[in-house]
């Protein structure tokens, strides 16, 4: 049975999220209106979207019962 590769990430999945979804839209920025670009654009949004949605999971309102 072949062992998982694991490692400890440098920075936070919201500053990997954040700076992904930056270089895209600076990506996007260079290109002409067409497929690539809304590609780009759409996974700005869903970094957005999953940075939001971190947030959420993450707030003081949502702990288990006791």
């Amino acid at each position: 049975m072949m062992k998982r590769r694991r490692f400890k990430q440098s920075t936070t999945l919201n500053e990997r999220l954040s700076d992904e979804a930056t270089r895209c839209r600076e990506e996007a920025r260079a290109l002409s209106p067409g497929r690539r670009r809304e590609m780009l654009l759409r996974r700005a949004r869903q970094d957005e979207t999953a940075m939001q949605i971190e947030a959420w999971l993450r707030s003081p309102g949502l702990r288990a019962p006791t």
